[in-house]
């Protein structure tokens, strides 16, 4: 996945995740609605966990390499 998209996947579902959780904290909505945007919340917390451990192994690519620091160039394939 290009790293743009990962920017945009990571944001994109953070900013949803945002919205459901005002909306749940508003207590506007049914029960159902409520499980649904619960269920919602739960893959979208997961697409941002994914995304955060993928930038933190890159992270840790471009710091350390056979215990010295140094850049390496790495790919999203």
């Amino acid at each position: 996945m290009p790293k743009k998209k990962s920017v945009n996947l990571f944001e994109d579902s953070l900013a949803e995740l945002e919205q459901l959780v005002a909306q749940l904290e508003q207590g506007d909505i049914t029960l159902e609605e409520s499980l649904k945007a619960f269920e919602r919340g739960v893959a979208l917390t997961r697409t941002c966990q994914q995304a955060l451990q993928q930038a933190d192994q890159k992270v840790q690519i471009l710091l350390e390499k056979n215990g010295t620091q140094t850049l390496e160039s790495f790919t999203d394939e």
